[in-house]
């Protein structure tokens, strides 16, 4: 562990980023209040590399072995280790999602999810692409009950997808994840951005999908 390491408990939960002010009640939330949650989510500005949890997911390529973004800095961060394990896998089709090791890195596991290239003339199909990503990696987290995991935002780097659309999908599939298997003890899921324009998409679309108290009557 070295000094830049972030840990769980410093990491603020979204219930906290209301009482501070950062996140703002709406008045129509998509999703009823659900008070475990404020709890339970999380937003980080930050490194997913230094991040001393269960698990880390990686937006990968299909052969998972290793590219430029969020994918290369965990392979270096990872070390060699990481791309031996990942060269036993046989690659990733796109939406689904393996795990690994986390080797050099603070986080215990990898789990590497192969993201959609986005295309505007075929936005239905990669929409449940994406979605996969993300509902696969909480299933495959749960298996291995892995009870903290931390998801960069998949796919809208060189991946081309609209940051607002794929942060819709992401809150949208991880809360629809938690209210479907509540009989999964997640300790934190943790949305990590690195831009100072993905965190505000976060702070303004993370009310609709995670309300805080003092938000009206959601809709079912």
């Amino acid at each position: 562990m070295t000094s830049t390491t972030i840990l769980l408990k410093d990491i603020k939960t979204i219930g906290e980023l209301y009482k501070n002010g950062t996140l703002h009640a709406v008045e129509q939330p998509k999703y009823k209040f659900r008070d475990l949650y404020l709890n339970q989510i999380s937003l980080l500005q930050g490194d997913i590399t230094k991040l001393e949890i269960d698990a880390i997911v990686n937006a990968a390529k299909k052969s998972l072995l290793g590219g430029g973004g969020v994918d290369g800095a965990i392979h270096r961060a990872a070390g060699p280790e990481l791309l031996e394990e990942c060269r036993t896998l046989n690659g990733c089709e796109t939406g689904d999602a393996k795990i690994t090791k986390g080797y050099n890195l603070p986080s215990r596991h990898v789990i590497h999810t192969v993201g959609p290239v986005y295309s505007s003339s075929d936005v239905s199909r990669k929409a449940d692409e994406l979605a996969s990503c993300y509902r696969k990696s909480m299933q495959l987290a749960a298996d291995n009950n892995l009870k903290h995991i931390a998801f960069p935002s998949i796919s809208t780097g060189v991946y081309g997808y609209p940051i607002v659309d794929a942060t819709h999908i992401a809150l949208g599939e991880v809360r629809k994840f938690l209210d479907c298997n509540s009989e999964i003890k997640y300790d934190r899921v943790i949305f990590i951005v690195f831009s100072d324009k993905d965190k505000s998409v976060y702070e303004d679309l993370i009310p609709q999908y995670f309300p805080s108290l003092e938000a009206p009557s959601a809709a079912l």
